[in-house]
């Protein structure tokens, strides 16, 4: 595979899709959230830490700043102490209680749709706009590179690159714009339960036949 024609690595990306959404049929976002602001919370405050560990500190922090105005108007000290849990809280605090200013006083309290407001958010990286647009609006604007998607698309052959950004280029190049959203959530589930960092379970993997870095 290493002199795998731009054709023939098409063809393999569309088999591991397919195989990938069969034995992940209700592969989602792990981020427990009712609209998009919520979203953007939590998945700044996904940084560093694991998405179980956030959805344990939101549920509190949600209910006790329902809205962007009402997180925007919070006391950082506040804050700091709800998701102390989840790391650097003083550096999160700061970005959503940032990010919950930027939508209330730029967007009317309502989250933006586009990637270009987003990313004028305090907080708001490529990723997390992707993560919103393609969660909480279905809108299909790039692909989510995590630890895990980086991971795979390298044993997959899929990405040679470092940077989350170049990824990101690569498999957009190389799926179709309306699986982009899917493909991570995906990946990220195939990398949790068999494509495990430290002891991958190649023979439990549904598309190793298809993988280079196959061990089976």
């Amino acid at each position: 595979m290493a002199r795998e024609s731009k054709g023939a690595r098409t063809k393999r990306a569309a088999e591991v899709f397919e195989l990938l959404a069969e034995e992940y049929p209700d592969a989602h976002c792990a981020l427990v959230h009712t609209d998009a602001h919520q979203l953007g919370v939590a998945t700044i405050l996904s940084a560093q830490t694991t998405d179980v560990r956030v959805n344990m500190v939101t549920p509190t922090l949600f209910e006790r700043y329902p809205t962007p105005a009402h997180l925007a108007e919070a006391r950082p000290e506040d804050v700091e102490e709800i998701i102390r849990s989840t790391g650097f809280y003083r550096n999160k605090t700061k970005n959503i209680i940032g990010f919950a200013q930027g939508v209330t006083e730029l967007h009317g309290g309502e989250v933006p749709r586009t990637m270009k407001e987003l990313t004028e958010l305090p907080g708001v990286g490529r990723k997390t706009a992707n993560v919103v647009l393609g969660n909480a609006f279905g809108i299909d604007e790039g692909v989510v590179v995590d630890t895990h998607v980086k991971r795979l698309s390298t044993l997959l052959s899929f990405s040679n690159e470092k940077t989350p950004e170049k990824v990101e280029g690569d498999l957009m190049a190389l799926f179709p714009m309306g699986r982009w959203t899917l493909l991570s959530h995906l990946l990220i589930f195939h990398g949790r339960q068999v494509c495990i960092a430290r002891r991958p379970r190649c023979e439990a993997c549904v598309m190793s036949h298809l993988c280079p870095s196959s061990r089976v």
